[in-house]
C-alpha cells in the first residue's frame, strides 16, 4: 500500500521507535513517585520539556504534555477561558478549525460564552478585514489554526496578532499540522497558547503538548488532579514523550526541505494538468503548506475517488480523519463557502519528506485512470 495520508498520521521513524523501546524498558517509573525510579522518570520528563521549549521558543514552565493534539486544543482553550476573570464572554474562531476546537467552542457556548465563527477566503485563509470587524470590547479569545489540515492553507498569524496588539484578547493557535514543518519560533511570540502533536511528525500516537503563557491565570478543566501541574490527570507517558522529543528534534533539523516539497507538489500537479482538477488553497509559497493538496475532479465524489484509489493500492483521504464518517463536507469547504456538489467531490493528498517522485507519478497515474473511467461513465 502506498501511503498519501500523512496529514492524518505518520509511520514512526525507526530512530524514534528505538528511542521509545529504550525508554519503555528503562524509564518505567511514575513521575510523581518519590523513589529513585520515579525521580529518574521526572528527570527525563523535565529534560523533554526543556527540549520542546528550545524547539518552539517558549518558556518551559508554560508547556504541558498531553495525549495528543485534540486534548491539547481542548485543555488549552478551556483552561484559558475558564481562568479569565474579566467578565468577557465573546470568542472568535473560524468555520474551518479542527473538530477538537469546535468541540471546545461548543462546550464554552453551553457554559454561557458567545462564539462567533468566521469564514475563509477563496484561498482558505481568514479574512483580516472581517476578523478586525468582529473584534469587540468584550472579546476574550481568538482561536485560529496555523495550517488547515484539509487544504494546507497557512493563516496570517502575525497579521492577526497585530489586530489585537494592546488589547486584552487571548490568542490560541492549533499548530498540529505546522509543527515539524514550519519553524514555530516565527509565531510563538505572538501567541498566548498553542497545541502540537507527536504522530504528525513520525512520533508515537497518544502523545502531544500544549503551551499556555505562564503569565496568564488558568483554571483546570477537571479540579483536583496532580499530573502536569494539575492541568490533566493520568500517569504521564514518559516513554512516549521521550520518543516524541526524538521525533521533534529530527523534524526541526530538517525544516530546510521546503523547496524540495514544493518541487514535488508542482511535479504531481503537472502530471494531472490534462484532468484539470480544482486545487484548493493558495499558490503563494508563503501561504501554503506544500505537503497537503486539497483537490477535486468535476462530477466525481471524493469518497468514490478515495475508495477506488484504495483498491488500487493508494491511501488518500477525504479530509480530516477526526471528521471523516460524519457524511458532511470537509470543514474547510464549508468555511470557504464551496457549493455542496463541489464540496462532496473534495479529496486530500498529503505526502512527506520521504515521498519520492516515482511514488507521486504512480499516484497521479492511478488518479488519471479513475478520472478517465468515471468521465466515460458520465458521458
Amino acid at each position: 500500500m502506498k501511503y498519501f495520508d500523512y496529514a492524518a498520521s505518520t509511520p514512526m521513524d525507526p530512530d524514534v521507535l528505538e528511542a521509545y523501546m529504550q525508554a519503555a524498558s528503562q524509564i518505567y517509573g511514575n513521575t510523581e513517585s518519590l523513589h529513585d525510579i520515579g525521580g529518574k522518570a521526572q528527570y527525563i520528563l523535565s529534560a523533554c520539556r526543556k527540549k520542546l521549549a528550545e524547539i518552539t521558543g517558549v518558556k518551559e514552565d508554560g508547556l504541558y504534555f498531553s495525549s495528543g493534539g485534540t486534548e491539547s486544543n481542548l485543555l488549552a482553550i478551556l483552561s484559558l477561558a475558564k481562568g479569565a476573570n474579566n467578565g468577557k464572554k465573546h470568542i472568535i474562531t473560524s468555520h474551518g478549525e479542527h473538530a477538537s476546537v469546535h468541540s471546545a467552542m461548543e462546550y464554552l457556548r453551553e457554559h454561557g460564552f458567545e462564539v462567533e465563527y468566521l469564514p475563509f477566503t477563496s484561498e482558505g485563509a481568514v479574512d483580516i478585514q472581517i476578523l478586525s470587524a468582529a473584534i469587540r470590547d468584550d472579546t476574550l479569545l481568538l482561536s485560529i489554526q496555523h495550517v488547515n489540515s484539509e487544504i494546507g492553507a497557512i493563516q496570517p498569524i502575525k497579521e492577526i496578532a497585530e489586530l489585537i496588539k494592546g488589547k486584552t484578547v487571548l490568542f490560541h493557535c492549533d499548530c498540529v499540522q505546522s509543527f515539524g514543518k514550519i519553524d514555530l519560533k516565527g509565531i510563538t511570540p505572538y501567541l498566548d497558547s498553542f497545541a502540537v502533536s507527536s504522530h504528525k511528525i513520525h512520533g508515537p500516537k497518544g502523545v502531544g503538548a500544549f503551551y499556555i503563557n505562564p503569565l496568564h491565570q488558568i483554571k483546570p478543566v477537571f479540579p483536583g488532579l496532580s499530573h502536569e501541574r494539575g492541568l490533566r490527570g493520568g500517569t504521564v507517558n514518559t516513554p512516549g514523550i521521550y520518543a516524541f522529543m526524538t521525533a521533534a528534534e529530527k523534524a526541526s533539523a530538517q525544516l530546510d526541505d521546503w523547496q524540495a516539497a514544493w518541487d514535488k507538489r508542482e511535479y504531481f500537479l503537472e502530471l494531472l494538468r490534462n484532468e484539470k482538477p480544482v486545487i484548493f488553497g493558495s499558490i503563494d509559497m508563503e501561504r501554503q503548506l506544500p505537503y497537503i493538496i486539497g483537490m477535486s475532479f468535476d462530477g466525481i465524489e471524493g469518497q468514490l475517488v478515495m475508495l477506488e484509489a484504495n483498491g488500487m493500492g493508494f491511501s488518500i483521504s477525504t479530509g480530516s480523519a477526526c471528521h471523516t464518517g460524519q457524511q458532511e463536507p470537509a470543514n474547510a469547504m464549508k468555511a470557504m463557502g464551496v457549493d455542496l456538489e463541489r464540496a462532496k467531490s473534495f479529496f486530500r493528498i498529503s505526502f512527506s519528506k520521504s515521498t519520492t517522485h516515482e511514488q507521486l507519478f504512480e499516484l497521479a497515474k492511478a488518479l488519471k485512470t479513475i478520472y478517465a473511467e468515471y468521465k466515460t461513465v458520465r458521458a
